[in-house]
């Protein structure tokens, strides 16, 4: 039987069809910011506190909105699966500062992002979402 990793992640666009994914260092797969649930933790404020630690922003609760609760193979850790708290933060106009593990973030529109090597979980449940969403 796999291990399950719980995280909260986030949806984060822009209000013009881009959505935000990130790499974290020494990997290839772009991905949703967001993380592990730290125990006591629900999974709005581990989204927050990994938006904070990861891009300089910590939402406040009505920032952000509840999309559901997904599951997918996890990119980093192999024979591992995810349970995902997927949210959705619309951020026209900001500009990140990417920090604690990641390496990279991009704004990009749904089909460039289906051209980029992407984590299971954001090619499988985030992106349709997205595409649903924002088209």
């Amino acid at each position: 039987m796999s291990k399950t990793i719980v995280i909260s992640a986030a949806l984060i666009d822009d209000g013009r069809g881009r959505v935000l994914l990130v790499r974290k260092r020494g990997t290839a797969a772009f991905m949703q910011a967001g993380g592990k649930i730290d125990p006591g933790e629900t999974p709005f404020e581990a989204l927050a506190r990994e938006l904070d630690e990861e891009l300089g922003h910590r939402p406040a609760p009505g920032d952000v909105a509840f999309l559901g609760t997904f599951a997918a193979d996890a990119a980093n850790e192999p024979g591992c699966r995810l349970e995902a708290h997927l949210f959705h933060l619309r951020a026209p106009g900001r500009a990140f500062r990417i920090a604690a593990e990641l390496e990279a973030a991009v704004w990009v529109s749904i089909a460039a992002a289906e051209e980029l090597c992407l984590a299971p979980f954001t090619r499988d449940h985030v992106l349709p979402f997205a595409r649903r969403m924002l088209t």
